[in-house]
Parts: C-alpha cells; sequence; structure tokens
C-alpha cells in the first residue's frame, strides 16, 4: 500500500482523441484499492476550473489513503495535485505531499515552459533546484490527462507502444506504453467495451517486473479507468472503479 496513489496515476494513463477533450470541469472518479475481497484503501480523482497566475488552469487533484487493518499496520495519506493548461495540455505546478507510514515528502514543482526549467522546492527540507525537462515534459498527475486528450487509439495494433516523457522529482523520465488489445469489462456498472494497456514500470522494490500492470480503460470517448491489475514484490493488487460523476460523454455499457 506504500504507493497507492502512485500506482494509481501511473496506471490509469488512458488515452483519447486529438482536439477532443476527453475530461472537463467537475469530474471525478473513486476506486476500491483491494487484495482480493480484503479493501486496503481509496483513491480518487477530480477536476475543477481554476487560475494560476492569470493563466485559465484545470485544477486536478488526487488523494489515496488506506484504511482499516491496512491503516494500522502501514497508514498510508497522499495528496498529489496538478494545475495543466486548458489549451496547450501543459503542467504549470505539480504538488506531493505524502505520508507514507512516517515516510513523508512534501514538493512542489514550477515549471516553465519557456525556458524548459522546474523549480522543485522541497519544503520538508527548505530546498530549491532549477531542474532542466524536455520540451512539453508531463507530470505524473498530468500524463493521464494529456493521453487522454492526445492520444488517437484508432489506428493502434497489438503490441504498438507510446512514449512520452515525464518529469518527476527532480528526474526526467522515459514513460512507455504499450497497446494489448480491447476486451469486455465486467464491472460495478455493467460490461463495458475496454481497452487494455501495459504500463512500463522500474522492477525491483515496488513492482515484481517491468510487465507488472495491466490497465482496462473505457472505449469510448471518457476513456475512463475501469480496472488496474499490478503484481507487486509482495502479492498483488487491484484498484477498481466504484464511483464517478461529471463526465463528459455519454458513458457506454453493453446491454445484455
Amino acid at each position: 500500500m506504500k504507493k497507492l496513489l502512485i500506482l494509481l496515476l501511473l496506471c490509469t494513463l488512458g488515452t483519447g482523441v486529438a482536439q477532443n477533450k476527453a475530461y472537463e470541469d467537475g469530474e471525478w472518479f473513486k476506486f476500491r484499492v483491494h487484495y482480493g475481497f480484503v479493501t486496503a484503501g481509496y483513491a480518487t480523482l477530480g477536476v475543477d476550473n481554476a487560475f494560476l497566475n492569470g493563466k485559465e488552469v484545470y485544477h486536478i487533484k488526487g488523494e489515496g489513503r488506506t484504511i482499516g487493518m491496512s491503516k494500522w499496520f502501514f497508514p498510508v495519506e497522499d495528496y498529489y495535485q496538478s494545475y495543466v493548461d486548458k489549451k496547450k495540455d501543459i503542467p504549470y505546478r505539480f504538488i506531493r505531499k505524502i505520508d507514507e507510514g512516517g515516510h513523508t515528502k512534501d514538493i512542489q514543482i514550477d515549471f516553465n515552459h519557456d525556458t524548459n526549467k522546474a523549480l522543485v522546492y522541497n519544503k520538508k527540507h527548505n530546498e530549491k533546484d532549477l531542474v532542466s525537462f524536455p520540451k512539453n515534459a508531463q507530470d505524473m498527475v498530468s500524463s493521464f490527462y494529456y493521453l487522454r486528450n492526445n492520444l488517437d487509439v484508432r489506428n493502434l495494433k497489438e503490441g504498438d507502444t507510446v512514449d512520452m516523457d515525464m518529469f518527476f522529482d527532480k528526474e526526467n523520465y522515459k514513460f512507455r506504453l504499450k497497446f494489448l488489445g480491447r476486451e469486455t469489462l465486467k464491472t460495478t456498472f455493467g460490461k463495458v467495451q475496454c481497452l487494455i494497456f501495459r504500463p512500463y514500470v522500474q522492477a525491483g522494490r515496488v513492482f515484481k517486473e517491468k510487465e507488472s500492470l495491466t490497465v482496462w480503460v473505457s472505449d469510448d470517448e471518457n476513456k475512463m479507468p475501469m480496472l488496474i491489475k499490478a503484481d507487486l514484490a509482495v502479492g498483488s493488487l487491484k484498484a477498481t472503479l466504484i464511483q464517478f460523476k461529471g463526465l463528459k460523454h455519454p458513458f457506454k455499457i453493453i446491454a445484455d
């Protein structure tokens, strides 16, 4: 459970059609994170209209926390925020404030896309660093929403991969997503036609291997993350969408 929200955000990289926004103000998702039938915690993602330094942005907020016995064994309380330009789909600010079993971080990153420099402010240690990033790099939260808006899945074939630049903490990463195909998934809401993806992750302390994640995303204009399965270094974990509101497009359910 240490990577409750990180896992969710890395896994829910949905895809959309360029120039056709997949989301809008008021969208909200809630996920149940569980080991089998045992609920370990919940995570949410929400979008609101906002202004940052005079620019019109989407303020995206993610929260994750453990509950019950999981909270007693390993308490997790994570908060993530991203401020994304409404027209350009680029992040201006990223906030990561976490407490994972006593391991805490409080980091704010401000992106200057004119200079391709990010000011990384570590509030816990009162340290500031100026770090270069690739053109149009995304933060961990904005990546999800960028791909929902800008990747056209109509011509994707099984085995195709998509790469993008991601900036996290003080480092640049090459993120890769592999398309596995399509499948009808049984969900809380009914049967849903889904796209299946495999985000590549770093094997080791958290994940069993680099292909440990599988993600089901609704094959409609919303591109909603429906289910995530992860093989961790110890055991396996699922995140299941259980509630949503504020969708921009109709949600398609397959009739029996």
